[in-house]
């Protein structure tokens, strides 16, 4: 399929830390980064531009040791680290597929990885580059879901993708209420009222405000980011 017969010019897919921990309690599951690189190489070969936000709890929350006495602002860069611990694990599993990725991150890390410079990360999608976006926003108080929303706004993506453990958005907890219903589609405005928690009420704002459309959809599912990244109907489009 070329890129004509897709929706989608660009996207930027939201990975929680949590994602790439598969079965384990902690840290990198080598099968799981496998599997999400080789969605993203398929991905890629129908001619959509890719950029990736990673997460770091799997390796280091900073809010919650904040909770625990630790100086939050420290517990952020820390667990911005932990992010580019996490993109240097997916660059290298997308290397393995020989598809070209570059890491770029928010702090200053030269020896590891480029400083994210929004013309050249432009320029490395047009290139046919997988982009992995790490450190967050680069401050402290920044969630990864609200660097996901501003580096998609600032690259021109056509949506975001947020990959998570359930199939989409519900009216309610499906963990505490087994009647909750997935709805298919709903507007950001709707989201917020209801405090649905699917991304911190920051990011869905910037989202709502730049009318960048929001699908959140079941990571674990095979072959779900491939569909959600070329256009067909998985989990939940949130949109204005």
């Amino acid at each position: 399929m070329d890129d004509s017969e897709v929706p989608y010019r660009r996207v930027l897919l939201k990975l929680s830390g949590e994602a790439l921990m598969g079965e384990l309690d902690y840290g990198i599951e080598p099968r799981t980064i496998k599997r999400i690189a080789g969605e993203i190489a398929t991905a890629q070969k129908r001619g959509v531009e890719i950029a990736v936000v990673v997460g770091g709890g799997n390796i280091f929350r900073g809010a919650g040791l904040a909770g625990a006495g630790m100086d939050r602002v420290t517990g952020d860069y820390m667990g911005m680290l932990a992010t580019v611990m996490n993109a240097l694990a997916l660059q290298d599993a997308l290397e393995s597929l020989d598809v070209y990725a570059r890491v770029m991150s928010a702090l200053q890390i030269h020896d590891v990885c480029e400083d994210y410079i929004r013309r050249r990360a432009v320029r490395h999608l047009e290139k046919g580059r997988v982009v992995i976006l790490a450190a967050g926003t680069g401050n402290p108080f920044f969630t990864t879901d609200t660097a996901a929303s501003l580096r998609a706004i600032e690259i021109g993506a056509d949506i975001l993708l947020k990959a998570t453990k359930v199939d989409g958005v519900y009216d309610s907890d499906p963990v505490t209420n087994p009647d909750a219903r997935r709805v298919e589609t709903v507007s950001f405005d709707q989201l917020l009222a209801d405090k649905l928690r699917v991304m911190d009420a920051t990011a869905v704002v910037m989202c709502r405000d730049n009318e960048l459309p929001l699908r959140v959809f079941d990571l674990t599912r095979a072959n779900a980011m491939v569909q959600a990244m070329t256009g067909d109907s998985v989990g939940t489009l949130v949109t204005a």
